[in-house]
């Protein structure tokens, strides 16, 4: 394939998948993973995802810095980074598809349970415990760590304990700055911020623009309830695109 075509499907990739983050603040980088290791290979995908998820989130918490709850935030973030060490680690020697196959097993699992709850009009008992929240957390770290995509572990947290929409969104584009940005110059370090990645990161930057610009905007016009129900969608399709 001609390496310019490349380069705008991968833009095009990023433009859709960071809509989607822009909206409910998680999703971009599990979306956006499949396809574009299958264009340009995960170790140059994962870093640009990366990269261009720091910008994203540093937009929206710009915009909306006081709707971050920063106890919940260093309550995820104390749990989160506990794993992360060990998903950097494991990152050349995990079995990528083994693993890929088990997490999007559980985030159809729990996305399901999800859609059902929040499309049923009495929610009574639909609480997970609070141990097994924060153990989720603690494997999101490991899985972050690993593919920059542990996302789904904090959603499935946040949207138990940040139920206004707005909150969420900045809540966890807090915690993607600061984990992505530890990831990132891991990676700068162990020499990874190749030629190819600074390029596919360029290119990519018209497109997150865009996609983060429209976000925001549908972002402030989806009501609560929708908001909800979209989250466990994204989560959804987040756990179909593991398979792929």
């Amino acid at each position: 394939m001609n390496a310019l075509l490349i380069l705008l499907l991968f833009g095009v990739i990023v433009l859709i998948t960071h809509f989607l983050d822009g909206i409910t603040g998680f999703g971009s980088a599990v979306l956006a993973l499949p396809f574009c290791t299958m264009l340009v290979g995960i170790k140059t995908a994962v870093p640009v995802l990366t990269a261009l998820a720091i910008v994203l989130s540093a937009y929206v918490v710009i915009i909306d810095h006081k709707k971050v709850v920063w106890r919940e935030y260093l309550k995820i973030l104390g749990l989160v980074i506990l794993g992360l060490p060990f998903g950097i680690l494991l990152f050349s020697r995990l079995p990528e598809r083994g693993l890929k196959l088990l997490l999007g097993i559980f985030m159809l699992i729990v996305a399901t349970r999800g859609i059902y709850v929040s499309f049923r009009k009495t929610k009574n008992n639909a609480k997970i415990p609070g141990f097994l929240l924060n153990i989720l957390l603690i494997v999101g770290g490991v899985i972050h760590g690993a593919f920059a995509s542990g996302g789904p572990f904090v959603v499935i947290y946040a949207t138990q304990n940040l139920p206004e929409k707005s909150n969420f969104r900045a809540t966890l584009c807090m915690l993607w700055i600061t984990l992505n940005s530890v990831i990132l110059v891991q990676k700068f370090m162990a020499g990874a911020i190749t030629f190819a990645v600074t390029q596919t990161f360029l290119v990519a930057l018209p497109f997150l623009a865009a996609g983060m610009i429209l976000g925001n905007y549908a972002h402030k016009r989806l009501k609560s309830d929708m908001f909800a129900k979209l989250i466990y969608i994204v989560l959804f399709v987040s756990g179909i695109f593991m398979f792929i």
